[in-house]
């Protein structure tokens, strides 16, 4: 259940850059993989100004954490800064 225009907006973008993505992975062209996500930037922008994620509505609220999620497993084969050493 998607309601507000950012979170759909969103969504489809995600659906596209992450498919973009995990291909690129594949080959190990993380260059093609990154340039896949930076479309996203402004959705995920929009989408937190304009979307209250904890809605008091329970399952839109889990929806809208699962969209967040989904953004996290799009970007973390890209950019896992846990395997960074530091």
């Amino acid at each position: 259940m998607l309601r507000e225009q950012p979170e759909k907006a969103l969504y489809a973008a995600l659906q596209t850059a992450s498919t973009k993505a995990a291909s690129a992975i594949q080959i190990e062209d993380y260059t093609a993989a990154m340039a896949a996500l930076v479309p996203l930037r402004q959705l995920i922008d929009e989408f937190f100004e304009g979307v209250m994620v904890n809605d008091p509505d329970p399952a839109l609220r889990q929806n809208r954490l699962r969209l967040l999620s989904g953004i996290r497993a799009a970007m973390l084969p890209v950019a896992d800064f846990d395997k960074i050493a530091g």
